[in-house]
């Protein structure tokens, strides 16, 4: 008989997810993103300038970072200013956030405007990347929204949402929305970044022990769509778009 899964959740449940809009009252645009006990802080800031390499283009740019917050994972995380440089998991994850989050963003509706959009991660059960697209589109968005509001802008620059899960073989068995114990065990993990309409934006899949099969990475996506598909009600939910 299959192990039972955190929450009693089928294999294609996504844990319990709630997403607190306006969380940091000074941000442009902010979000709490609980996943299960997974929890990251989203904020998403709007500076009136661009980097050097695209100012004078009339396009805007959109950037992430990430970090995990020292008490995150249980025993002490050393912060990167301690240590002299950033983490190298860290820098990857931010890159991907940024990413994702681009592939939504008409640069030229935003004007010569950056946003930074910075996740931190108050406590990590597995999926924190995934978590942190998530919830920082939706900080993103109210963002956005803001500058709308106050005619900055004349419409919305995103052309479609973006949201992120992860999947997995454990045990032979196709899982959604991996916990930490899940994650740990896994034979195949893969985190999928996917738009609302359903285009693929990024497929991360890693084979620790058995080679993946194109049947059950073909099983792993319908898995990814049906998760993000819910992840994208909750978006809405709270953004009203």
């Amino acid at each position: 008989m299959p192990a039972s899964r955190s929450y009693d959740r089928a294999p294609a449940d996504v844990r319990p997810v709630t997403i607190d809009p306006g969380f940091v009252a000074a941000a442009d645009g902010s979000a709490l993103i609980s996943l299960g006990k997974t929890r990251v802080i989203c904020t998403a800031s709007v500076a009136d300038s661009v980097p050097r390499w695209m100012q004078g283009r009339g396009r805007g740019w959109v950037t992430a970072e990430y970090a995990m917050l020292p008490a995150s994972t249980g025993g002490r995380k050393a912060r990167d200013v301690s240590r002299g440089k950033q983490d190298g998991r860290g820098v990857e994850i931010q890159r991907l956030i940024g990413r994702s989050l681009r592939v939504v963003v008409d640069f030229k509706a935003l004007g010569e405007r950056s946003v930074y959009v910075d996740c931190d991660v108050l406590e990590a059960d597995g999926g924190t990347r995934c978590a942190a697209i998530t919830g920082g589109y939706v900080a993103l968005r109210l963002a956005l929204q803001k500058l709308v509001d106050a005619g900055k802008i004349e419409t919305m620059p995103l052309n479609g949402s973006v949201a992120a899960v992860s999947v997995g073989m454990v045990g032979e068995r196709a899982l959604c929305d991996l916990d930490y114990s899940e994650d740990s065990a896994a034979e195949v993990d893969a985190n999928v970044v996917m738009t609302g309409d359903g285009g693929l934006v990024e497929v991360q899949a890693t084979a620790e022990r058995t080679p993946l099969s194109r049947a059950s990475l073909d099983e792993l996506l319908g898995l990814a769509e049906l998760g993000i598909g819910r992840l994208r009600q909750v978006q809405e939910r709270v953004t009203g778009a």
